[in-house]
């Protein structure tokens, strides 16, 4: 694809199909590489990380945990949660850029707390990214009406192109 993509942002989330969709971005995208007289500047592939709220993750309410009384929050128990993301979120960003590592391109992380739907739109917009990459989750019809679908809503709502990239068991 051209060669003057300024931003592509490829949203991973540690499954196999957003590490494809971080391969076929590689290996098929060609960002911007300014003239050496030129000021704009080089482009470059975001790998994008959307952790849940600590409360998500640990399958609560987004409220306080009451622990002892209505208003008691328990800070340990959130700062583990915290911790345990971040070990995730790191290893994930390490097995992505292994994957960039033998590629000569410029390439950036970034990681975001919130829903991740919202969030990926977010940044492509704040980002005004050129592209988004992001794989599919194999979901059937029911599964998808249940768990929703991140692809399918940032596809009809980023404020840029969206690539889609299906793995090998994904269906429509």
């Amino acid at each position: 694809m051209t060669g003057n993509l300024g931003c592509v942002i490829v949203a991973v989330d540690g499954s196999e199909e957003s590490m494809d969709a971080l391969r076929w971005a590689l290996d098929n995208l060609k960002i911007r590489v300014p003239a050496p007289a030129s000021i704009e500047p080089p482009g470059c592939f975001t790998i994008l990380h959307v952790q849940s709220p600590p409360s998500i993750a640990a399958g609560l309410n987004p409220g306080a945990i009451p622990f002892g009384g209505p208003n008691l929050e328990v800070p340990a128990f959130t700062a583990a949660i915290e911790a345990h993301q971040r070990k995730i979120t790191e290893a994930i960003l390490e097995h992505a850029l292994k994957i960039c590592s033998d590629k000569n391109v410029n390439v950036k992380t970034q990681v975001v707390v919130g829903d991740p739907k919202e969030k990926i739109c977010e940044v492509v917009e704040n980002s005004h990214a050129d592209l988004l990459v992001m794989g599919s989750h194999a979901f059937g019809p029911i599964k998808r009406m249940f768990l929703g679908s991140v692809s399918n809503y940032c596809a009809n709502h980023a404020a840029c192109p969206v690539v889609i990239v299906k793995g090998k068991g994904a269906t429509s």
